[in-house]
Parts: structure tokens; C-alpha cells; sequence
């Protein structure tokens, strides 16, 4: 398959390398302009590096990996078979994008889009084909999972095709109803959202609230370091996605959260969150 992904950052440029790995694939990596997907580019290849000499992905792949990803905008999308965007988080830059896509892309092309909590049946709507979520989770080398976003435009043969096509990546795909959040981040980011509560209450420490959820609850990372991973402004759109779709303040934005994005303090992205990343 010829594979278009649109938007050249972290999410775009991982999901890019999942597919390339596969010899069956060959990927065009688009953004608003080159100039934005050749640097994307170069963070692709720094990122291959560094995961070839850690041997989560074989040394012997670097160079045909390098070779099956190619640079363009969604002009150059006009062949593509799939096309998946990894645009900014905003309903109306990525409808726009869709809409826009309908008279580049071929009639048999399928569109796909990686948000991680926006309206999938939104999306759909006025676009002349359905459009299905595809959402890989950070960072796409090493997370395993997909969760396959379903609307009731999808027959259960294109969603059978799809679920095979991530099979096909290495990964395990979850099918979720189009539902505010799917499944992780309605239950993740309200969590990462009451450890902010927490630390914001004075409870403990940013250190103690991580350990305790990493012994007492078996967690990898702590809630508050996996937030900053993510990036807290994408916590906190999430966040306010679910509390808009379901009217709940339970899912009302920490305090906290609201003021360290608006201080710019966004996590490992920026260098400073809830710890420091600075060197």
C-alpha cells in the first residue's frame, strides 16, 4: 500500500516508521510545507538511530526504512491508498483537511484519522467517504496497541480490513464505539488529572504521588511524569473534550493544569512540567 500521513511531528513521524518497517508499504510523510516535513525528517532519522542502536528496531532496517519514506504535501496524495492524518487536535483544522483531501485523494483511498479524543463521527460528517480512527499511542515504535475508532458508516468487512492492516503493523487493535475519549483517555487523563488535583491540594509530593501509583497501583510511569510525557497541553485538551462532550464536571480541568499550560510548562516538549528535563 501507498501510505500518506499528514503532519511531520512526533505522532506523524512514529506512525510513518511503523509502516515503513514493512516491505509490503511505502510512505509519503506530509506537512503544511517541505520545509516542515524535511525537518520532521530529520527528527525521523535521528529517532531511527537511536532506536536501531538500542535494537528496538533491527540495524539492518535503518536504510530501507529511510528509503520507503519520501517527502511531499497532500497534493502528492493523489495514488495514495491510505491516507492518516496526525494534525494539530482541533475539529475544524482537520474537517478542513478532509474535505480538502476529497478531490486530491482517489475514490478507493481510505481516510484514517489519529486523534485521541475528538468526534470521529463529526469528522464524518459532509466528507464523501468514512473515515475511521486509527489512534496509536506514544511512542508508536514500542506502544503495541491501536484503537480501531468505529462509526456506524463502517461495515463490519471494512472494519475486519482494518483490524488485519494493524495486525499486519505488529500491533493489537482494541474496536471502540465513537464515544468521548474511546477507551484509554476516558479512563488515563482524568486519571492524570486527579494526581494533578493532588499535588494541587497539597497532599504530597509530585515524587511521592508518582511512587505511590507505581508500587501501590503496579504502574509503570507515575501519573504526573506520563503527563508530561504526553505533553500537558494535550492532557488538557483531552480533558476539556470530555468535559464539553459529557457536560460532567468530573472531567473539569485540575486548577493546576490549566495554569502550567498557560505557563507554557508542558512537559518533557518544552523541558519543564510537573519535573525537570533541562540538561
Amino acid at each position: 500500500m501507498k501510505i500518506g500521513i499528514i503532519g511531520a511531528g512526533t505522532m506523524g513521524r512514529g506512525i510513518a516508521l511503523a509502516f515503513a518497517q514493512k516491505e509490503e508499504h511505502s510512505v509519503i510523510l506530509c506537512d503544511i510545507d517541505l520545509d516542515f516535513v524535511n525537518k520532521g525528517l530529520e527528527n525521523l532519522k535521528k529517532e531511527l538511530e537511536r532506536l536501531t542502536s538500542k535494537d528496538i528496531i533491527s540495524k539492518d532496517l535503518f536504510e530501507p526504512i529511510l528509503s520507503k519514506i519520501s517527502a511531499g504535501t497532500k497534493e502528492n496524495l493523489s495514488d495514495a491508498d491510505l491516507v492518516i492524518e496526525a494534525v494539530q487536535e482541533k475539529m475544524e483544522t482537520k474537517k478542513d483537511l478532509f474535505s480538502s483531501l476529497q478531490t486530491i485523494c482517489k475514490k478507493e483511498a481510505i481516510f484514517a484519522t489519529n486523534t485521541s479524543s475528538l468526534s470521529v463521527s463529526a469528522l464524518n460528517e459532509g466528507i464523501n467517504r468514512p473515515i475511521i480512527g486509527l489512534h496509536f499511542f506514544n511512542p508508536v515504535p514500542m506502544m503495541k496497541l491501536v484503537e480501531l475508532v468505529t462509526t456506524e458508516k463502517h461495515t463490519p468487512e471494512f472494519i475486519s480490513q482494518m483490524k488485519e492492516l494493524v495486525i499486519s503493523l505488529g500491533k493489537t487493535p482494541v474496536i471502540t464505539k465513537d464515544q468521548p475519549g474511546f477507551i484509554v483517555n476516558r479512563i488515563l487523563i482524568p486519571m492524570i488529572n486527579e494526581a494533578i488535583g493532588v499535588l494541587e491540594n497539597n497532599t504530597a509530593t509530585a515524587e511521592d504521588i508518582d511512587t505511590a501509583m507505581k508500587l501501590g497501583a503496579n504502574h509503570p510511569i507515575g501519573p504526573l511524569a506520563l503527563g508530561d510525557l504526553i505533553g500537558l497541553d494535550v492532557c488538557l485538551a483531552i480533558m476539556e473534550v470530555l468535559h464539553t462532550e459529557t457536560k460532567d464536571d468530573k472531567y473539569k480541568p485540575a486548577g493546576l493544569l490549566l495554569k502550567m499550560c498557560g505557563d507554557g510548562l508542558l512537559g518533557r516538549k518544552t523541558g519543564e512540567g510537573f519535573f525537570s528535563y533541562k540538561r
